[in-house]
């Protein structure tokens, strides 16, 4: 006979014996697990409340550390790096390698304010470059000159080479050595940027006079007016006026590109000319990142110079008259080695002014020397930094031009 299904699982729950030893069995474990639910709650509740009072202590530590933590961004790749030992500026000084690296402490002192005079030149103009560099290391200027023609080691008889900088690329402008040497965090200690060319005479010009007057008259960009009777002059604005320190706009009520009182564009106003500009430091900043990279000339640059001004440009941008310059009008990139005017024999100007940027290509021969092909360049140079700057107005949504132009010359 087969056994029962109860029977096969086991002793049926009904056999007296086998409920007797259950429940002497469940009994010990049910006054076990009540024993443990009663001494631990209140451990489990402090447990809770011990780790709810450190996440609140975690959370309000985080919430410090994030407070102390806000401020200026990081440069970009020193998010590694702790805040302190991040050195986010330079200059162009020498620095001797022995010695004490740190000069010594003194009480009361103050940092010198320093200039930077930045050139580039060519073997062919060594002595008026000397001319110039004399008066500027008078004025505690840091000298760095850029060789366009390679020729470093003809410069070093002169008395200052060993203290100024030498940089070299054959036939490059100094916007190419500009954009490449003097980015805004090299240039951060010097107050004033003066970005000029070789060919400029400097018997009528104090750079420290210079400064004081810029200084006194919010001038952000400026330049040295040219002497008319011997400089060779492209644009009214540049020639020296004889009533005041500084001009700021120009009148012109007849021929071409005529400026009236209520004229606000250059270059009647807010406008100086690429030969000699002198930047503050807050301008330079802006500046160098107007310069672009591949347009060597930086022809057009000169309209736009305005917007890099704190303030309105028809007040901060500006001609010096009262410390003045001679432009020589030499050629120098590209221009013939035998055929260049003595640098003691300056040309005279016709009186006559040549737009600068609108005109066309001027109907030349090419001359033997590369002169006509940097010229073509640099007029194809000025319509692509148009067309940029025109595109980038159009893209930026952003961006509100603080000098529109009148809907009647937009148009034009």
């Amino acid at each position: 006979m087969k056994p029962t299904t109860s029977a096969a699982c086991g002793p049926p729950f009904t056999d007296p014996a086998y409920r007797r030893a259950y429940f002497c069995n469940f009994i010990p474990v049910a006054i076990f697990l009540c024993v443990a639910f009663f001494i631990g709650s209140p451990l489990i509740v402090n447990y809770k409340q011990r780790l709810s009072s450190a996440w609140g202590i975690t959370e309000s530590t985080q919430k410090a550390q994030s407070s102390l933590c806000k401020g200026p961004c990081k440069p970009l790749g020193s998010e590694a790096l702790p805040n302190g030992i991040i050195s986010r500026t330079s200059n162009l000084e020498l620095r001797p390698i022995w010695g004490s690296p740190l000069p010594p402490n003194r009480k009361g002192s103050t940092k010198e304010s320093k200039s930077l005079l930045a050139m580039a030149v060519g073997i062919k103009q060594k002595k008026i470059v000397d001319l110039i560099v004399e008066k500027f290391l008078s004025c505690n200027f840091t000298i760095l000159l850029f060789h366009y023609d390679g020729a470093v080691d003809e410069w070093k008889a002169l008395k200052w080479s060993e203290s100024a900088l030498h940089v070299s690329a054959i036939n490059q402008t100094k916007w190419w050595f500009a954009k490449r040497f003097l980015h805004p965090d090299i240039v951060a200690e010097y107050d004033y940027i003066f970005l000029w060319d070789e060919d400029l005479g400097v018997e009528h010009f104090h750079p420290g006079r210079y400064i004081s007057i810029i200084q006194k008259e919010g001038l952000e960009i400026s330049q040295p007016a040219l002497d008319s009777s011997k400089s060779l002059v492209h644009h009214q604005i540049t020639a020296r006026g004889r009533k005041g320190a500084v001009h700021r706009r120009i009148y012109k009520h007849s021929g071409g590109g005529r400026c009236y009182e209520n004229s606000t564009s250059p270059p009647c106003t807010g406008w100086v000319e690429m030969m000699a500009p002198v930047f503050s430091r807050a301008a330079w900043r802006c500046v160098w990142h107007m310069i672009q990279n591949d347009l060597i000339h930086a022809w057009g640059l000169d309209k736009k110079l305005g917007y890099c001004c704190k303030g309105d440009r028809t007040k901060h941008v500006g001609v010096v008259d009262s410390e003045y310059i001679v432009h020589l009008g030499i050629p120098t990139l590209g221009g013939s080695l035998n055929h260049r005017p003595s640098p003691e024999v300056p040309r005279h100007n016709s009186q006559s002014e040549t737009p600068h940027l609108e005109m066309a290509v001027p109907p030349v021969s090419p001359m033997l020397d590369n002169r006509y092909a940097i010229r073509q360049r640099s007029f194809t140079e000025s319509e692509i930094f148009k067309q940029r700057w025109q595109r980038a107005v159009a893209a930026d949504k952003c961006w509100r031009d603080p000098y529109p132009e009148p809907a009647e010359k937009a148009k034009t």
